[in-house]
């Protein structure tokens, strides 16, 4: 039985979070970076336990994105990883559940950067490919990242969204979508 607990990150002790690090590296076989774990905390963790063994992470922080001449507040979906062995069981998805209510209940709109195997399961959630071209707002300006581009997906909350719009991210060091 898998059991999902959410909390934000300052209510998680530093073995929790050692806990969840080791195991998103082991899911993504050492491909995680400090960047990558650091744009994971400051927002609200799904936490997937199996007894006292945790097997999945999942985390949403606050970013801000531009679209349509606003800036919109975006829960932006982090860090989803599930144990090997307990994949396609459920467990990202419930994960999945607990971070979308907590995105349509503070967000304007959810946005994720999805890799190419985890595509068909945010498509089936609801989340929708981004047509047009993304921007990141950076030090030195507006810079296009068109390498983003198929990869970036949004949840529709209460901004009205036009996908063959522009959409434009804010700055973190790192991959900015």
């Amino acid at each position: 039985m898998i059991d999902i607990r959410t909390a934000h990150t300052s209510d998680l002790d530093t073995i929790t979070l050692d806990t969840a690090r080791k195991l998103l590296d082991e899911v993504f076989e050492g491909d995680l970076s400090d960047d990558d774990w650091e744009h994971s905390l400051g927002g609200v963790h799904a936490l997937a336990w199996q007894g006292a063994e945790l097997v999945g992470h999942a985390s949403v922080t606050q970013r801000r994105m531009l679209h349509g001449g606003r800036a919109l507040r975006a829960g932006y979906v982090e860090a989803v990883g599930v144990r090997a062995d307990l994949r396609r069981r459920g467990c990202a998805s419930a994960m999945m559940d607990a971070l979308e209510r907590v995105i349509r209940g503070a967000y304007d709109l959810g946005a994720l950067s999805a890799s190419d195997e985890a595509v068909p399961f945010y498509r089936g959630r609801g989340w929708r490919q981004w047509q047009g071209e993304t921007f990141a707002l950076t030090p030195d300006g507006t810079v296009r990242t068109e390498e983003e581009d198929e990869g970036v997906h949004v949840l529709t909350v209460t901004a009205p969204l036009t996908l063959s719009g522009t959409l434009t991210c804010d700055w973190r060091d790192g991959d900015v979508w």
